[in-house]
């Protein structure tokens, strides 16, 4: 059923409704926790499709052959580690594909004994509940205001800004044309065109963009994919370019760990941290990743 076919099948609904008992039902409608709930689920629902179809699209690990740097970074880190994209892949799906033998979470310490090690996950996604988590508590209300994510990927923040606010426009920047082209099919399918564009862009080229932008979401958005001097290049321009005065930044990790890793010093007078209450949404949260989200607001 479409959007026209959901509103001819309400009207008739209402149609049917005795007079005298409309204004309590349309009381209903506006005030009821139970269809505030029932909407939620639904937006939940909307995103696991978007998830679903982009599982069918990637291979297990999310990555693709041409990111060449974040797979070497990878390599070199202290422990085994490997990419599990929390939009596609929940803490159930991770156990199922354990299961299966598609993936693990330990890697043996000395082969062909039985001494193992549980393997790091990393993910360079917002899982479904981290998204509600960052538009529903960390951001305030965006009606009328631009978004930005640097480094849209598989354009989660894009479909979470979607359904969980009101911005007027969410756009997204990504470096891999492979991604633009899986973030364009999603846009289409679920016609979310009228509020959300990716641009196959380096954010170094987008001067105006951010000069304008009023929320800036940069997740995991460098570490594994620049060398530590285009890193250094990246983050200066958007310390050049994004200052108009009460705008968001979100980073994870925090500025002070992306940047001393650097040895990169933060600009004086730019931006000021802003406290994040971290609740607790569920079984499906992990609170350690909400921890990782922070809010800052330029100055």
């Amino acid at each position: 059923m479409d959007v026209g076919e959901a509103q001819a099948e309400l009207k008739r609904l209402l149609s049917r409704v005795r007079p005298a008992e409309l204004p309590k039902l349309l009381d209903w409608i506006r005030t009821s926790e139970e269809l505030d709930e029932l909407l939620v689920d639904n937006r939940r629902v909307i995103l696991q499709s978007i998830a679903d179809d982009l599982r069918g699209s990637l291979p297990p690990d999310a990555m693709l052959p041409s990111e060449t740097t974040a797979h070497h970074k990878m390599q070199q880190r202290a422990r085994p580690t490997v990419h599990v994209d929390c939009f596609l892949y929940d803490e159930e799906q991770v156990d199922s594909l354990c299961e299966r033998g598609v993936m693990s979470r330990t890697y043996c310490l000395s082969c062909g004994s039985h001494r193992t090690a549980p393997l790091d996950f990393i993910s360079h996604s917002f899982s479904i509940s981290e998204l509600h988590f960052l538009f529903q508590n960390v951001l305030p209300d965006l009606t009328g205001r631009m978004l930005v994510d640097v480094g849209s990927r598989l354009g989660a923040v894009l479909y979470g800004g979607y359904v969980y606010s009101s911005a007027s426009q969410l756009i997204g920047l990504e470096l891999s044309e492979e991604f633009v082209r899986l973030q364009n099919d999603v846009l289409h399918k679920y016609k979310l065109t009228d509020r959300v564009q990716v641009l196959h862009a380096d954010v170094c080229t987008q001067d105006t963009l951010l000069q304008n932008a009023d929320v800036l979401i940069m997740n995991n958005v460098f570490e594994y994919f620049m060398e530590p001097s285009q890193q250094i290049r990246a983050w200066r321009f958007i310390m050049q370019n994004f200052r108009r005065r009460g705008s968001l930044l979100v980073t994870v990790p925090s500025l002070q760990e992306s940047l001393s890793a650097l040895q990169e010093v933060l600009q004086p007078s730019w931006v000021e941290e802003l406290p994040v209450d971290y609740v607790y949404l569920g079984r499906d949260t992990d609170p350690d990743a909400l921890k990782q989200i922070h809010l800052y607001r330029v100055i």
